[in-house]
């Protein structure tokens, strides 16, 4: 009876581990059987790489390509609108609902993409060539008529190329062609202007010898010096456009094109105006009066004078403006500022917006007042026979510099304005 009793304990403690492990099997069980009974969670792939051919998610969009709810209600930015711009090929319209791009930015600029549209006129390098081509050339012949005054001709050069030759009745006038070009370049806008070179007219000279009895025909005073410009051919003539053009009435003051009606106007106005600001600011610093203004002088006798082409100022295929015949600049139109200026300063205040780079090229010579200190450097650099006709006098440097002033305070006026709208 003793053996018994203490083995009932053991059997007891066997039953129980029996017991529960039979109850831990069923519990794993209905586990598995529930698991199996849902769906199996969707696999994710990790993200690719933005690199090899793979852009980096956009601002406001997740690297699953999904945008947020916040970008899809912004309105989108500069980043985004030039992104969609480039993407289209050049010159095809915009998407059917698309905005169109505003022409200025910030207030006063023209705007990066429509200075992209503006015609690239002579390049530097191609100016470059030219010129060193021409100044090693000889005159072939000479020729009468296309070239403006009667004393001026048209020159063949032994390359094949041809040039208008252009004799001042002083060399003044000579001196001016040659200074507005060389500004043309301080002020980053020379390829609007034809290339343009001095020559030493000799008889005898390797250059002219080939044309000597033309010389005694021409009235040319031997020794004299000769801008040579590169012609171009197909120009055709340029009527100002608003608020210049046949709205300028004779006592009717100039008033700047508000941003709505620059908005309103086609790409192909738009592009046009971009060059005609640099204009109007480029012949307000050499006091011409020998484009716009004469046109503007003239209304008080022809009221259609503001229909018919404007002088000196022609358009190329493209559509780019060339800034010819720049004589009566600077040293000539500086002599007679108190004749010319009650027209030039309301034609400068007519303009309020403007291609960047000008304007920061201005403010700089404004900043420095280095504006003839800049001509200067770039007329003796480039242009070999500059001593011949000599520089800016004293005076006329402190004019050309105040003007430069006056330029930058008028920009600085219609910042001014722009931020109070």
């Amino acid at each position: 009876m003793k053996g018994a009793s203490r083995a009932a304990p053991g059997s007891l403690a066997v039953l129980g581990l029996l017991l529960l492990g039979s109850l831990l099997g069923l519990w794993t069980a209905l586990l598995q059987r529930e698991a199996a009974a849902q769906p199996e969670p969707e696999r994710r792939l990790p993200p690719e790489p933005w690199g090899w051919g793979r852009p980096p998610p956009a601002r406001g969009e997740s690297r699953g390509g999904q945008k947020t709810f916040r970008a899809l209600l912004a309105v989108p930015g500069r980043e985004e609108r030039a992104a969609e711009g480039r993407s289209a090929p050049p010159g095809s319209p915009p998407p059917a609902g698309a905005a169109a791009a505003s022409p200025v930015q910030r207030g006063i600029f023209w705007s990066r993409e429509l200075e992209e549209q503006v015609p690239p006129g002579f390049a530097a390098e191609e100016a470059a060539a030219w010129l060193s081509a021409a100044r090693a050339a000889r005159v072939a012949s000479l020729e009468r008529g296309g070239c403006g005054r009667s004393s001026n001709r048209l020159a063949r050069l032994s390359d094949g190329s041809r040039a208008c030759v252009r004799y001042g009745i002083n060399p003044e006038q000579i001196q001016g062609e040659a200074l507005s070009y060389h500004l043309a370049g301080v002020l980053g806008m020379q390829e609007r202007l034809p290339p343009m070179a001095l020559s030493l007219v000799e008889a005898r000279g390797r250059q002219w010898e080939p044309v000597r009895e033309e010389l005694r025909g021409s009235h040319w005073a031997e020794g004299a010096v000769v801008s040579l410009t590169r012609w171009v051919d197909n120009l055709t003539d340029v009527v100002a456009p608003a608020p210049w053009g046949a709205e300028a009435g004779a006592g009717r003051r100039l008033q700047p094109l508000s941003a709505g009606e620059l908005g309103a106007l086609p790409p192909s106005q738009l592009v046009e105006l971009v060059q005609w600001s640099d204009l109007i600011l480029f012949d307000y610093l050499t006091a011409n009066f020998d484009r716009l203004v004469s046109n503007l002088f003239s209304l008080q006798w022809d009221p259609r004078v503001m229909r018919r082409a404007t002088s000196n100022l022609l358009r190329a295929p493209d559509g780019g403006l060339v800034f010819l015949d720049n004589e009566a600049g600077l040293v000539h139109g500086y002599r007679l500022l108190a004749m010319w200026d009650p027209y030039n300063e309301p034609l400068l205040r007519s303009v309020c917006v403007f291609r960047e780079g000008t304007a920061q090229r201005v403010a700089e010579l404004h900043r420095r007042r280095s504006a003839a200190a800049e001509l200067r450097r770039r007329y003796r650099a480039r242009e070999p026979l500059w001593a011949r006709l000599g520089f800016l006098s004293e005076r006329q440097a402190e004019l050309l510099q105040a003007r430069v002033d006056f330029v930058h305070r008028h920009i600085a006026h219609c910042r001014a304005q722009a931020a109070a709208l």
